[in-house]
């Protein structure tokens, strides 16, 4: 798996392969099993993978907080909703809450690499890269662009391209007979072999 610093480069060396990946997986492969491979991996690599030793995402984005999940993180950081808001919150609400201030996200503890609201960090945070997410067809687009902050994301795509006959480079051998690895369940020479 690459490394944190490493992955914002290999991921915009990536990004047209990936694009041409996302169209190859939008006309060929079952949105349910494509749900599943995601999942499958996401829970694979994520249980090796201690995020603390990255946390791109925290440095990369504002986190957003849920008008809703405001007290409750005031509460746990023991101060009041107002000072909550006005040390950590922009002052403008969005449809989904309110941005942090500043970017690298205001609760990211640099030098711990944790979250000051632990156990009660936004959803948005806990959910993150959404590789596990159903719908995955849908949001390919995001994913590409979470390869170029999340390692293991930018595995997850590595990974899924050997399951599929995409491309040249590095795939493995379909015969005619064996079935589509796009998961239809017909012989590949009358799904994405057929010439």
């Amino acid at each position: 798996m690459l490394r944190p610093d490493e992955v914002a480069e290999r991921g915009r060396q990536k990004q047209d392969e990936n694009l041409r990946f996302r169209t190859y997986l939008k006309t060929h492969a079952d949105s349910v099993i494509l749900d599943a491979q995601f999942k499958t991996l996401h829970e694979e690599l994520f249980a090796q993978y201690d995020c603390s030793t990255c946390r791109n995402c925290c440095k990369m984005f504002s986190g957003l907080i849920p008008e809703d999940e405001i007290e409750r993180n005031a509460s746990f950081l023991g101060i009041s909703r107002e000072e909550f808001i006005d040390k950590y919150l922009g002052n403008e609400k969005n449809e989904g809450g309110y941005v942090t201030k500043n970017c690298p996200c205001n609760f990211l503890d640099e030098s711990s690499g944790k979250c000051i609201l632990e156990d009660h960090k936004p959803e948005e945070c806990v959910k993150y890269p959404y590789t596990d997410q159903p719908d995955r067809m849908g949001s390919l687009f995001s994913i590409i662009e979470s390869a170029e902050v999340c390692p293991v994301v930018y595995e997850i795509l590595e990974r899924l391209k050997e399951e599929y006959p995409f491309g040249a480079r590095g795939m493995k051998k379909v015969y005619p007979n064996e079935p589509c690895p796009c998961g239809s369940g017909k012989k590949y020479k009358n799904c994405c072999g057929r010439k």
